[in-house]
């Protein structure tokens, strides 16, 4: 029986031939193992419970074969596993908890969407004015007050609903740093503010709610940065006119690139979104070592015309986007997908498209529907007919990695993700 251990000074060991190393009991963290691991660019991940819990829903198939003969293995971060607003499924998102959870289970690259207080101070949120869902905002008078909307209670009379808006805008970063962060929701029916504040859909949960700590961008490059995971920023649409108070669509796009250059954050490590081309453009142009990897999020679907299986209906076309500068797309998960007669998920005219134009897709947001026995909502909408389980996750995430050919997926939990991409060597 061996003992295996690393001293200060006997990195020697590292050389020690693999008859030594088998020495180790597997139940005993083997230091030199961390530095192999370290040194091979690997960081582990910690995926949970989750993605053995879809993999058991599965039917048989020879994709569950697959997936089940990994569950024993040793994960790790993936650059295919993006994570939405941190890990949102479980932790309020864009908070420094959401964040580390994302880190923790092998997402490569972590996003922040950006927005601006009333000092033009740029923060994470996925709305400018979400902090009534978001946030503890109404319960903190002197602030609930400034909000653009302040808290109207329900009329269950008249049938009329509860509402509040209140936006980054409306306060200040000192005031935005003394908010709480909460799952994202609200009680329509409310009465109250702590009835409005109590509306956490039920396919969520609010056991790791109990502390949100809302970030800068300044400060989620950081935490990036130190954990050793990619950012993909995204610019969100101002809420207020712009300029705002002198501060421009182009002030805003160049600011949030200038808080990387002063980080001194690679244009490499960043992955700049938007879902105004106009910023897109803005960065290939001006900002050309990020804007090679600036990404396009595709709404083109809000026109009442569109269909992902006519061409007629893109405007612009893929090939002119292409020709643009845009290499990275970004459409929702059913804008890729498509049944054939026989009811299997396949890829769409869409997604064919993307490939012929040679653009890199990255889709949104897997894990962030619910429970799907019912079709699972909008994110499915083209493949409704054939999501009736949980499951259904791995096996959609499956034709979008071997026959859509994505490049990333983001999800609201992506050890599901990182999962899937460390048992089918998407990273190798």
């Amino acid at each position: 029986m061996f003992i295996c251990f690393l001293k200060k000074h006997e990195f020697v060991l590292f050389l020690f031939t693999s008859f030594v190393l088998a020495g180790c009991s597997r139940h005993v963290t083997n230091p030199i193992n961390e530095v192999s691991n370290k040194m091979a660019g690997k960081v582990v991940a910690k995926v949970g419970l989750r993605p053995l819990f879809l993999i058991n829903e599965m039917q048989d198939s020879e994709l569950k074969t697959k997936l089940e003969q990994c569950k024993d293995n040793t994960f790790y971060r993936s650059d295919f596993s993006l994570g939405h607003r941190g890990a949102p499924m479980l932790f309020p998102e864009h908070t420094r908890e959401s964040y580390q959870a994302a880190i923790d289970s092998g997402a490569g690259i972590v996003e922040c969407d950006v927005t601006f207080t009333s000092d033009k101070a740029l923060v994470c949120r996925h709305s400018q004015c979400d902090l009534a869902t978001t946030t503890n905002i109404l319960a903190i008078p002197e602030l609930a007050k400034q909000c653009s909307q302040p808290f109207i209670p329900a009329d269950p009379i008249n049938d009329i609903a509860a509402t509040a808006m209140c936006c980054t805008s409306d306060i200040t970063l000192a005031q935005f740093k003394t908010l709480t962060g909460k799952m994202d929701g609200a009680n329509t029916q409310a009465t109250t503010v702590e009835e409005y504040l109590a509306g956490t859909p039920n396919w969520r949960t609010d056991l790791y709610s109990g502390k949100g700590t809302l970030m800068t961008h300044a400060e989620s490059i950081e935490m990036f940065k130190k954990s050793g995971v990619k950012m993909s920023p995204e610019l969100k649409s101002a809420s207020v006119k712009m300029p705002f108070n002198d501060f421009s669509q182009t002030d805003y796009a160049q600011k949030m690139l200038d808080e990387y250059i002063s980080a001194g954050v690679p244009a490499a490590q960043v992955y700049p979104q938007s879902f105004n081309l106009a910023d897109v453009k803005y960065w290939i142009t001006h900002a050309p070592l990020f804007g090679k990897q600036a990404i396009f999020l595709d709404e083109r679907n809000v026109g009442a015309d569109f269909d992902p299986e006519n061409p007629k209906t893109w405007v612009p076309s893929m090939q002119q986007l292409k020709s643009e500068g845009v290499e990275y797309i970004a459409p929702p998960l059913w804008m890729l997908v498509t049944l054939d007669p026989e009811g299997a998920i396949i890829p769409s005219q869409y997604a064919k498209a993307d490939k012929a134009a040679e653009l890199k897709i990255i889709t949104w947001s897997l894990e962030r529907s619910g429970l799907l026995a019912n079709g699972g909502g909008w994110y499915y909408q083209s493949i409704t007919e054939a999501i009736s389980s949980e499951a259904d996750v791995l096996v959609l995430l499956d034709v979008l990695a071997k026959q859509v050919g994505v490049v990333g997926v983001f999800s609201d939990w992506p050890a599901t993700v990182t999962y899937y991409a460390n048992c089918m060597a998407i990273d190798q």
